[in-house]
């Protein structure tokens, strides 16, 4: 089913007589599949308001992302979260949409200064499970609205839900851009050195970590924005404060530095060879005893640390091999059959398990939006 109104895709709800699988532009193939009939939204696409005086854009659930890019783009504009595409890591076809986006929380390398896609987030409009069109939020940043449903539909990956509608704040576009480069450090001692890049005062927009690999030697790379005199300030300022971790480059070409980070945000390292791929959050300071506990694993560091994306042999037990790690880890690649078994995400604890259930009772009462999809 393709519906092309909201109108529509509460008749389809309503009308259902089995389970759906509900997905945006089928870009993110993750979860444990769903045996139902498909229903996309893709078919509802267009932005509906767009007010950059305002800093405000509204856009239809199934709007490509890119769609939404190019007009934030005309206006010096951008998305501060700087959402991923999944398609390099999963190989996989499709249009990523701004509904999908939303549904899965996706959020990039400049999370740890400008938030999650849910920070941007101002108002949603979306069908429940029986039918009935919702909203929530609005189309400015200050709302009092009572529930806070648009945080809640961020990261339910469709099972509280049918997206039609999504606001958000949006933010001006950078003038320029540096990316700061160290070499050869091992992971504990990246880590320190972009703990201490992000503890400054000098506004770091993205640190991350590549292993040696390829014939490169491991490289720490820590990002900084903003404008051209503010930028090289800063860079030189972060010179001092990392010179004890070894020379340090510094790439200041604006395409450069927007290749380097859109190949992290894609998790380009890991899309290539066998094998499932992990998404795993920690305390940065953890993600030392992490690798150490993966020996055999192909890594990269994101968020200083705390966001680690790791591929993994298919038999190889990851939730084993890091219990007694504060975190979580989410099963983002594998084959069909794998996804099939469940245990994609973390298990919940009983209390937050018994929270979800009674929201999925809720919004779905019949139990036809994506189940099981999140076990």
């Amino acid at each position: 089913m393709r519906p092309e109104s909201e109108a529509e895709l509460a008749e389809a709800v309503r009308s259902a007589e089995g389970p759906l699988a509900v997905c945006g532009g089928g870009t993110r193939p993750m979860g444990r599949p769903v045996a139902g009939q498909a229903l996309t939204v893709s078919g509802m696409s267009g932005i509906t308001l767009y007010e950059p005086g305002a800093l405000t854009l509204v856009a239809k659930a199934g709007t490509p992302v890119e769609t939404v890019e190019e007009a934030l783009r005309a206006e010096g504009q951008r998305l501060a979260f700087e959402p991923m595409d999944h398609r390099v890591l999963l190989g996989s076809d499709g249009v990523p949409t701004l509904g999908g986006v939303v549904a899965a929380n996706v959020s990039g390398p400049r999370r740890i200064q400008a938030g999650a896609c849910r920070d941007s987030l101002l108002g949603v409009r979306f069908v429940d499970g029986n039918g009935t069109v919702l909203k929530n939020g609005g189309r400015v940043m200050k709302n009092v609205t009572g529930y806070d449903l648009v945080k809640l539909m961020a990261g339910s990956f469709g099972t509280l839900g049918v997206l039609s509608e999504v606001s958000f704040k949006v933010l001006p576009a950078p003038e320029t851009a540096a990316c700061l480069r160290l070499e050869g450090l091992e992971v504990a001692r990246a880590v320190e050195a972009m703990s201490l890049a992000l503890g400054s005062p000098f506004e770091v927009t993205g640190a991350a970590y590549l292993p040696a690999g390829g014939g490169q030697e491991a490289t720490t790379l820590i990002r900084i924005e903003g404008f051209d005199a503010s930028v090289a300030y800063r860079t030189e300022r972060l010179r001092e404060v990392l010179k004890s971790f070894g020379e340090l480059s510094v790439v200041t070409d604006p395409e450069e530095v927007a290749l380097i980070w859109r190949d992290i945000r894609a998790v380009k390292r890991l899309s290539a060879g066998d094998g499932v791929v992990w998404r795993i959050s920690v305390k940065p300071t953890d993600a030392p005893a992490v690798i150490a506990a993966l020996p055999d694993a192909d890594f990269q560091l994101d968020w200083g640390g705390g966001l680690i994306w790791a591929r993994t042999d298919t038999q190889f037990d990851l939730r084993a091999a890091l219990r007694g790690i504060a975190g979580h880890a989410t099963l983002v690649r594998a084959p069909l059959e794998r996804r099939a078994c469940g245990g994609i995400f973390s298990p919940q604890s009983a209390p937050l398990a018994a929270l979800a259930e009674g929201l999925r009772a809720r919004f779905d009462p019949r139990g036809i939006l994506n189940p099981g999809l999140m076990l």
